[in-house]
C-alpha cells in the first residue's frame, strides 16, 4: 500500500501532502524544494519577506518582490516537483506577491487570512497556476465559489480547510478554538457538502485539503475518510533538516511541553497559537517593546498601539533569536522529539498511513 495521489486540476502530487506555508521565513526554497522532491507540494511563505533584506537602500516592497522571485527560482532549480506559494490576503503587498508568483510560473497559489475574492483577476491568459483559497468554514467556501462563478465564471482549483489546532494566526475566535462545533472533523464534511454542489454545476472536481492538527499517517487516513483529498501539514516540517529556520527555532519544538502551547492575541487582530517563552511572558504582563513600524506588512495590524512588532518578533525567531521573538506552532508541536530529514519524515508518515489502513481493513 502507498499514499493515494492528490490531483489539483492537471497537477498530480504523488503524495497527498501540502507543506504549510510558514512565515516569517520558516518555509522558503530549502524546505519547499525538499518536500516537492519527495512527491508532496512544497510551499514558500511570502509574508514579510522584505524584512530579510540587508540592503538599506532597497525599500521593503521592492525587497519583498526580489526575495520572493529569488526563492522561487532557487526552489525550481532544486526540484522538478510541485511548488506553491502562500500569500495572505491581509498582506499590504498582496497584489505584488501574486503577480510575481504567477510571472515566475509557480504551480499553486494558496491564499487565506481573509477571503481571496479577486484572486482570479491576476491570472493572465495561458497561466497554469492553480488558485487555492484557505478557509475555516463552509460559509467562506460558499462565498468564494459564488463570487468567482459570478464574476469570473470559474471556481477554485482546490480548497484548504484549516481547523483550530493549526499554528500561527487562526481564523476563529478564541472561544471557538475549544468548541467541538468548530473542529476540523466537523468542518471538513460541511465544506465537502458545499463544494459538491458547485462541482456538479460546473462538472469539475475541487479537492478539499484538511489542515490543522494533523500529525501522523493515521491522522491523514482518518481525515481522508471524512472526504478530504489530502492534507496540509506545517508543524511536522519545522523539525526537519531542510526547514529554512535556524536550529534554535527548531529546538523550541523539540523542547516544547504540551502546556507550553498557548493562544496569544496578535497585533493583527487575530488569536494565534505559539510556544510560550520569556518574550511572550513579558507581553502578557503588559510590558511594551518599543518599536517603529518600518513595514506595515499586514493591513489589519494595529501598529500604533501594539506592544510589539509581529514581523520583527517572528523574523528574530526565524534567525534563532528567541529572546527577541517567539515561534508559532500547531497544537501538536509538543509531540516533536527530534529533527529529521524531509525524506525520513515522508517515509514515516507513509508507513503510519499504511499500517492504519491495514488495521482498518482487517477489522
Amino acid at each position: 500500500m502507498t499514499f493515494p495521489s492528490l490531483k489539483i486540476g492537471d497537477l498530480v502530487a504523488r503524495v497527498p501532502i501540502i507543506q504549510g506555508g510558514m512565515g516569517i521565513g520558516i518555509s522558503l526554497s530549502g524546505l519547499a524544494a525538499a518536500v516537492a522532491d519527495q512527491g508532496g507540494i512544497g510551499v514558500i511563505a511570502t509574508a514579510a519577506l522584505g524584512v530579510f533584506c540587508d540592503d538599506k537602500e532597497v525599500g521593503y516592497l521592492e525587497a519583498s518582490v526580489k526575495i520572493l522571485r529569488d526563492e522561487i527560482r532557487k526552489a525550481k532549480e532544486a526540484t522538478k516537483g510541485i511548488l506553491g506559494v502562500n500569500i495572505m490576503v491581509a498582506l499590504t503587498n498582496f497584489a505584488d506577491m501574486v503577480k510575481t508568483s504567477i510571472s515566475e510560473g509557480v504551480d499553486v497559489i494558496l491564499s487565506g487570512a481573509g477571503l481571496p475574492l479577486d484572486l482570479p483577476t491576476y491570472l493572465k491568459e495561458g497561466a497554469r497556476t492553480k488558485l487555492v483559497p484557505i478557509v475555516s468554514s463552509a460559509k467562506a467556501a460558499r462565498i468564494i465559489c459564488k463570487r468567482w462563478l459570478t464574476r469570473y465564471n470559474m471556481l477554485p482549483d482546490a480548497f484548504v480547510v484549516e481547523g483550530p489546532l493549526a499554528g500561527g494566526h487562526l481564523g476563529f475566535t478564541t472561544e471557538q478554538l475549544d468548541d467541538p462545533n468548530f473542529s476540523l472533523q466537523k468542518i471538513i464534511p460541511e465544506v465537502v457538502a458545499v463544494i459538491s454542489q458547485f462541482e456538479r454545476e460546473k462538472g469539475v472536481k475541487i479537492p478539499v485539503i484538511a489542515a490543522g492538527g494533523i500529525y501522523t499517517g493515521a491522522d491523514i487516513l482518518e481525515i481522508m475518510k471524512l472526504g478530504a483529498a489530502g492534507v496540509q501539514m506545517g508543524t511536522r516540517f519545522v523539525a526537519t533538516d531542510e526547514c529554512d529556520a535556524d536550529d534554535e527555532f527548531k529546538k523550541t519544538y523539540v523542547n516544547a511541553r504540551e502546556e507550553d502551547l498557548v493562544i496569544i492575541e496578535s497585533p493583527v487582530g487575530l488569536p494565534g497559537r505559539a510556544i510560550k517563552n520569556d518574550f511572550i511572558d513579558s507581553i502578557q504582563k503588559g510590558l511594551k517593546k518599543p518599536f517603529k513600524c518600518p513595514y506595515h506588512c499586514i493591513s489589519s495590524c494595529n501598529c500604533s498601539d501594539s506592544p510589539y512588532c509581529i514581523a520583527m518578533a517572528l523574523a528574530n525567531a526565524k534567525k534563532g533569536k528567541l529572546k527577541a521573538g517567539f515561534a508559532f506552532a500547531g497544537q501538536n508541536a509538543y509531540r516533536v522529539d527530534k529533527i529529521l530529514s524531509v525524506r525520513d519524515l515522508m517515509h514515516t508518515l507513509e508507513e503510519e498511513y499504511d499500517k492504519a489502513k491495514a488495521q482498518t481493513e482487517a477489522s
